[in-house]
């Protein structure tokens, strides 16, 4: 009867995205569950993470890029048939009202700010204007509740036009006080808030950046027993050209977060923190790692042969806090990885990290957004790397057994790679019918000419459900969604 039923919800959906269903492969035993992990994502408690996405780009009220969030609960059949909620700046418990640029949704992350059961939502809203400062930004946080959602408050504000404060966020407990710190980034800085209940920032790094979003990513490179912050910029030509990877930690005696380690000349789209060898140490993944500057520094994102198509580098913690002596770099030319190595592929633009097979060794997956599928130009896919005891790489040098790539022309992936869809082009891990093993969302935010898309990977195989505009029932927007163009995780 549950087989039955999950059809029929795979089915039901489908109807309303227009996509393709393929043909069912053969059934097969299903692997022992591993131990629960807990859940970042659950804000309503009821024991599945929630799918939740940014909207940017949506309409509100006739407001064009006003913005939202997309919260598509979890339950036994993933996300989708649980219901879904709406969420702006008009809505009650949030503070500010919807207006046109305000791109509400810039960025999201859960994180558990207070001391409840229930996951948390911070929000930024990178074109929300303060007074009289133009896209000054602010960050929101609102918090779960057994209903959904409850009280919000602000946890930043721009302190001047132009800083647009929430164009990326991350969050963890950098202090080690037990309570959640929140990194912000604006334009040509990263801000912290160490009490998200208050709207006090205070700087942790300012410098050029080329107009982009900082990327960063979460983990304890020093082995200190504390998250550290990773961050990764660059700028072309603004007045000059530089490009940097730092990792930043707290400082006690300061009592604010020092920069402990740098790797000048080598840029990246995506960062992602985990322990792929298994010696307990957290590592740093790099995604479509190049060289940007020119500073006589040989390889900062190793062999530059590697980085054709989006190279990815690797550099791994260790006992002493020494981070990144030992180093990994590959891309699709390496052997044992699907695929080919082309320029414009974007190998790594997006990363996304979780031990799928709970042997002790997490497992990477990097989007390829810009791969070619056919002839279908930016058709995009993904590539589930598989950790092991030398890393993502065996002795050899090759791709662990067990690697392998999806899009959405593979078997029991549903629709149809499509020119422009960009598949892989955003990813994130939860446990979405609760069965202990992490799923995996997959966006294509180019999906049926721009409204987007996000596939639900059950533990990161073929198979699973898709969530479109259409199938929420979203309302229409002024602007392409692009839904999926920013994955909560």
């Amino acid at each position: 009867m549950r087989t039955r039923a999950l059809a029929l919800v795979a089915t039901t959906a489908l109807a309303a995205t227009g996509l393709t269903l393929p043909l069912a492969a053969n059934a097969t035993a299903a692997p022992a569950a591993p131990a629960p992990a807990p859940l970042t994502a659950d804000f309503n408690g009821d024991g599945y993470d929630d799918l939740f996405v940014g909207v940017p780009s949506g309409s509100v009220g006739g407001e064009a890029k006003a913005g939202y969030v997309s919260v598509v609960f979890g339950g036994e059949y993933g996300p989708g048939p649980h219901g879904v909620r709406r969420i702006t700046q008009a809505t009650v418990e949030v503070p500010g009202t919807p207006e046109a640029g305000d791109r509400f949704g810039g960025s999201v992350v859960a994180a558990h700010i207070d001391d409840d059961k229930y996951a948390d939502l911070v929000i930024g809203a990178p074109g929300e204007d303060i007074d009289a400062k133009t896209d000054a930004g602010s960050v929101t946080v609102l918090y779960g509740t057994g209903d959904g959602f409850a009280l919000a408050n602000t946890a930043g504000r721009g302190a001047k036009s132009g800083d647009v404060y929430g164009n990326a966020l991350a969050a963890a407990d950098f202090t080690g006080d037990t309570d959640v710190d929140l990194a912000i980034g604006g334009k040509d800085q990263v801000v912290a808030n160490f009490n998200p209940l208050a709207a006090d920032t205070q700087p942790v790094m300012a410098d050029r950046m080329g107009g982009r979003a900082p990327v960063m990513t979460t983990g304890d490179f020093n082995n200190d027993a504390r998250p550290d912050l990773a961050l990764g910029y660059y700028t072309q030509n603004q007045p000059y050209t530089q490009s940097h990877l730092r990792l930043y930690g707290w400082n006690k005696e300061e009592g604010s977060m020092g920069n402990f380690w740098n790797n000048s000349n080598g840029a990246a789209n995506a960062l992602a923190s985990g322990d792929f060898n298994g010696d307990g140490f957290d590592d740093l993944a790099v995604g479509n790692c190049r060289e940007i500057a020119d500073e006589n520094i040989d390889d900062p994102c190793g062999p530059e042969k590697l980085a054709k198509g989006g190279g990815i580098h690797v550099r791994f913690g260790d006992a002493n806090g020494s981070f990144g002596w030992e180093q990994q770099t590959f891309n699709q030319d390496t052997a044992g990885m699907p695929g080919v190595a082309e320029t414009g592929d974007g190998f790594g633009d997006a990363l996304a990290v979780a031990d799928i097979d709970a042997d002790g060794h997490d497992d990477l997956i990097a989007g390829a957004p810009g791969e070619a599928i056919g002839s279908a130009a930016k058709a995009g896919s993904v590539t589930v790397l598989k950790g092991g005891e030398m890393g993502l790489l065996d002795p050899a040098g090759a791709a662990n057994p067990g690697t392998v790539a999806y899009q959405q022309n593979s078997p029991d992936i549903l629709g149809v790679a499509q020119a422009g869809d960009l598949f892989g082009a955003a990813l994130a891990f939860g446990d979405h019918n609760g069965d202990n093993v992490p799923d995996l969302s997959v966006a294509a935010p180019g999906e049926n000419s721009a409204a987007g898309g996000v596939w639900d990977l059950p533990g990161a195989k073929a198979g699973g459900s898709v969530v479109t505009p259409n199938s929420l029932g979203l309302p229409a927007s002024l602007n392409p969604y692009a839904y999926g163009s920013v994955l909560g995780r």
